[in-house]
């Protein structure tokens, strides 16, 4: 446990004057009434039991530390549902999607492991869904219905070249529709090429300097959404991801990474060409580590459906530290009303 205004625990030191005081109050009790009543108004004085005329005082001493204690607002670590109310799916859809390491294919592999993230999600998370290849465009804006993302994953074929940083800001776009993005690492255009409206939005504004109020907020701060990355790592055009995800820290959001293949790959081939394409895991694993995410390796298939089952999870229930002032404030008050209730039915009197 951990006190976000820890200076106040010296408040803490007036409870030993708090006895003492007590025993000075108990002592004068004392001394007065064996001076001036006989031995009967002495044992009325000492309350008649040693124990029960000490048990209000003691409750009530516990409330004021209680109290003490809520003043320097402890936080704990609590496993809480989480904040998170959009959730984005960056999808890679470029052709060395076609590798079959991963059984029967990436591609396949991971939309299946996707359509059941999809249909496990709660009722009021709103998904969104964003493909990239050689561009990125939003295929679904964020929605709570079900059938809508489904039918949208159907949709979704493969295409030439891998834009990582395009899904990044393109899912970011998504988050935030009114935000301006500056990239100075790549021409605008790269963002999208396809010309859909989303996408004809976000072209737009890239290029365009932050507005002036805008402050960098820290990484993983931002709990209302997240993206959710999955590719096999290896950028051929477009913006620099890393770029990209920096942009996505400075706005708190967090992008999980998962690496789909393996380190050894497959070679493709097509009408006169080949291309061996393997799995780049260094800047998925920078990419979640500047947005204080996690990067996942999905070897198999098998893998890929326990990744996007521990994300549901994380995302779903969440350990995080939370302030909990209010339940040591609520054990004053019952302790101080316990306290007050035992000293009038014994005593007929409070304290």
């Amino acid at each position: 446990m951990t006190f976000i205004w820890p200076e106040l625990l010296w408040l803490l030191l007036v409870l030993p004057a708090l006895v003492l005081v007590y025993w000075l109050m108990l002592r004068r009790r004392k001394k007065v009434a064996i001076q001036y009543a006989g031995l009967a108004t002495v044992r009325a004085a000492m309350g008649g039991s040693q124990f029960r005329r000490h048990v209000p005082p003691l409750l009530f001493l516990l409330a004021i530390a209680l109290m003490l204690l809520a003043a320097a607002r402890p936080a704990a670590v609590l496993t809480l549902p989480s904040e998170h109310k959009t959730m984005i799916l960056a999808i890679d859809v470029s052709g060395s999607m076609r590798a079959t390491d991963v059984a029967p294919s990436r591609f396949a592999a991971a939309l299946t492991a996707v359509r059941t993230f999809v249909e496990q999600q709660p009722r009021n998370t709103r998904v969104g869904i964003v493909s990239f290849a050689g561009a990125a465009s939003l295929v679904q804006p964020p929605t709570t219905n079900k059938d809508d993302l489904l039918e949208a994953l159907g949709r979704m074929q493969l295409q030439r070249g891998t834009a990582v940083g395009s899904g990044i800001l393109v899912s970011l776009k998504a988050i935030f529709p009114d935000v301006r993005f500056n990239l100075n690492t790549s021409d605008p255009r790269d963002v999208d090429q396809r010309g859909s409206a989303g996408a004809r939005a976000l072209g737009s504004d890239m290029g365009k300097e932050p507005p002036d109020d805008f402050k960098p907020v820290p990484p993983g701060s931002y709990g209302s959404a997240a993206i959710i990355l999955l590719t096999d790592g290896q950028t051929t055009t477009g913006p620099d991801p890393v770029e990209a995800s920096r942009m996505a820290a400075e706005r708190g959001v967090r992008v999980f990474t998962i690496g789909i293949g393996t380190a050894a790959g497959e070679v493709l081939t097509g009408d006169g060409w080949a291309m061996h394409v393997r799995l780049d895991e260094a800047p998925l694993k920078e990419i979640a580590e500047l947005t204080k995410a996690q990067y996942f390796y999905a070897g198999t298939a098998n893998d890929l459906a326990k990744v996007y089952k521990t994300l549901s999870s994380r995302l779903t229930l969440e350990r995080r530290e939370s302030e909990v002032s209010a339940l040591f404030a609520a054990g004053a008050a019952l302790l101080a009303i316990l306290s007050a209730a035992l000293s009038m039915l014994w005593f007929n009197r409070i304290l």
